[in-house]
Formats: C-alpha cells, structure tokens, sequence
C-alpha cells in the first residue's frame, strides 16, 4: 500500500535484524530511480508465470523459511500486505507429534516444521546430508501436500510450482505428489498431476531473476 507510511519496510519477521527495516527509502534517495517492492517469492511467481505462459499460478518457496504468491489472472493476490502463506497450521505427522516446530511466532507452522532448518532441528543434520530414505523427507512431504491441497480448495489455480532449497532433492516432488492424491482423495479432479505440481523452470531461483526484470519493465513502460 503506497498510501502507508510503512511502504517500503520489511515488518515481522523470522529473520533476525530486519523486522522493522526501511528498504525502499534509502534505495530511491541515492539512486533516485522508480523503485517496485515486493516479496522474493513474488518474483519468483511472476517469472514463472511468462515462463509457463500460465496466468493463474502459485508459487511456494520452501527453504530456510515457506514463503508463497497467488497469481489470478496475471495480478498478485494481497490486500493490507503480502500473503503469509508459509505460517498457516498444519496437521502433524504421526511421526512428528513430539516436534515442537522452529517458527519463533507460531513454532509449529508450515515454517515452523516443513522448512529447511526444521530438518536439522530434528535430526542435528543438514538437509543435504540426510539420505533419501530417511523418514524426514516424508514428514516434510506430508505438510508440503497439505499446503498446496488447502491452496488449491481456496484458490484453484491452473498450477502449483514448489521451489526452494528443501525441493531440490530429486525425490521430494513425487513423495509430495503422492500425499496430495491421498488427501485430495479424488474430490477435485486433476488431469495432469505431473502438469500441476511442478518445480521451477529454470535451476538456481533464475525465475526470480525473470520476474524481476519483468516487474522492472512493466514499472517504467
């Protein structure tokens, strides 16, 4: 909302030092340029949207912390401020019912248990060290489902693109797709699972990168 005097600032947040910080001030002052603000994930969305010539799409980053963006028909979805999807509750894993999640607000959130550092919290070990068929990864899976079937009963978009570093092992998306078939228990019907959740087009968050250029040049033109 460019009408609020906190436009520009990061609110609260996990990530310590930032709650609270001006960004968008100081980069007009010395730049002196048009400056647009938005989330990480935000970027990442809309580059996927021009990659995937799809304009009604959302996109979840599941990493150190799960941030998500709803894009209908080419626009982002918020109101006061950007959807916080990544701390909505989360039914827990029958072999998770004594973890107490990592989230600082809300602990057991979908952050608090399905992101990156929640599998060290639980294991002492960091996630790219952890083998593929440790039980982990299907706890993880399990909420990461969750998600995107509560997503898709409130949203219904045309698809779910799931990026971060948590998705980068090559064995999540299918331990993911297996869970939201269960849960969704044929209500809604999906032609193309393997067309609906997806990871993202380009390696190394490059979408964002996309996206970015893209918000750049829809500012100015």
């Amino acid at each position: 909302n460019k009408n609020s005097d906190k436009y520009g600032y990061i609110l609260n947040t996990p990530k310590q030092g930032w709650s609270n910080v001006d960004l968008v001030s100081p980069i007009q002052k010395e730049l002196d340029i048009p400056v647009f603000f938005t989330t990480d994930v935000n970027s990442s969305a809309y580059g996927e949207m021009y990659l995937n010539s799809c304009d009604n799409l959302i996109y979840y980053t599941i990493g150190t912390g799960v941030g998500g963006s709803v894009i209908q028909n080419g626009q982002f979805i918020g109101g006061v401020g950007h959807l916080e999807m990544g701390h909505q509750m989360v039914k827990k894993h029958l072999l998770d019912q004594n973890f107490n999640g990592v989230c600082p607000f809300h602990h057991d959130c979908l952050e608090g248990l399905a992101s990156g550092p929640s599998i060290e919290a639980r294991t002492g070990i960091k996630g790219e060290n952890i083998t593929s068929d440790s039980y982990v990864w299907d706890v993880q899976a399990f909420y990461i489902a969750q998600a995107i079937f509560n997503a898709t009963l409130i949203i219904r978009p045309k698809m779910i693109i799931l990026g971060g570093g948590v998705m980068y092992q090559d064995h999540m998306l299918g331990r993911v797709k297996a869970h939201f078939k269960l849960l969704m228990n044929n209500y809604i019907t999906i032609e193309n699972l393997d067309e609906y959740i997806k990871t993202p087009s380009i390696e190394n968050n490059c979408s964002a990168t996309i996206g970015n250029f893209l918000l750049a040049k829809k500012l100015l033109s």
